[in-house]
């Protein structure tokens, strides 16, 4: 049966001076149809976590040519940056959440303008609601936070487990049933979430640690936290600590808007998808040592 690996945490950590934005990245392996070993990546994180991420890869004895298939739930900035580390790759991901992403909104700050010409660097697949990508492992439609967000729904030995990307950023939002964040559509983002805690044992949240839910509704989670905070200590001036267990909604201003939009841009989206050639890259080289500043 295929099997879940926490590559790298998800953290639902803020600042009063900009997001870091911690996604979970996570490494889905399992047999294809024809019983071949397969590792497919889910979310790529940021840039700011590369040389963790190639040092995840490394102590489960992996490189980037190994993974075969790279999984993006969603096209914000925090999730797809890294793509570029797997040329071998094929990247799988939801055609709306393409065809958006290279004519987003002007007020999406967490779609660039230049993400759509990211994503054109690896070969695509796209797919959509119910779609197997090995078996055992099936695409789940999750729109809402972003217009073609998706899931996967995995069978492990310990029941079905849903990596859920930002449909479900941290455990909490599965008590409140509502989204933090929307940039698409907020009534769609509550469906999403009510049909991820439908079809779930275990809940691996796009910025929190995996969970469960207990019979009277609160959080068992299933991994410790463990984060260091470096450059600043317990008593550092100025530095203050919020509680952020239940984030007020934002939805993004204009989004009444966006339906609208994507069809009116929906020609432009397509000469864009069609013109960006194809990068063939050679593979990274390793790189040794730790993180350093920009």
């Amino acid at each position: 049966m295929p099997t879940i690996d926490i590559l790298l945490p998800g953290f639902g950590l803020d600042t009063d001076q900009g997001y870091p934005a911690f996604c979970g990245v996570f490494l889905v392996r399992g047999p294809d149809a024809a019983g071949r070993p397969r590792n497919i990546l889910v979310d790529a994180a940021h840039v700011g976590r590369r040389p963790f991420l190639w040092a995840a890869l490394a102590e489960r004895g992996l490189s980037a040519d190994d993974i075969d298939t790279v999984v993006l739930t969603h096209a914000h900035w925090d999730h797809v940056q890294n793509i570029d580390l797997f040329p071998r790759a094929t990247l799988v991901l939801h055609p709306d959440e393409r065809r958006y992403a290279h004519t987003p909104h002007a007020n999406d700050w967490a779609t660039p303008a230049w993400t759509g010409l990211l994503l054109e660097q690896l070969p695509v697949r796209e797919v959509t609601d119910g779609e197997e990508i090995i078996p055992g492992v099936e695409v789940i439609g999750l729109p809402g936070h972003s217009p073609g967000s998706i899931g996967l729904v995995v069978r492990t030995e310990a029941g079905p487990a849903t990596i859920t990307g930002d449909a479900l950023h941290f455990a909490y939002v599965a008590t409140t049933g509502r989204n933090p964040l929307v940039f698409w559509d907020a009534e769609q983002a509550e469906q999403s979430i009510g049909r991820i805690l439908d079809v779930s044992d275990v809940i691996y949240p796009g910025h929190d640690r995996p969970f469960r839910l207990t019979a009277d509704n609160g959080i068992d989670y299933l991994a410790p936290f463990a984060l260091t905070l470096t450059g600043v200590g317990p008593g550092t001036e100025g530095l203050t600590f919020a509680d952020a267990s239940a984030r007020p909604l934002w939805v993004m201003p204009g989004i009444q808007e966006q339906r609208a939009l994507y069809e009116k841009n929906a020609d432009d989206s397509a000469r864009r998808i069609s013109r960006v050639p194809r990068v063939v890259r050679p593979a990274p080289a390793r790189r040794e040592g730790g993180p350093g500043t920009c």
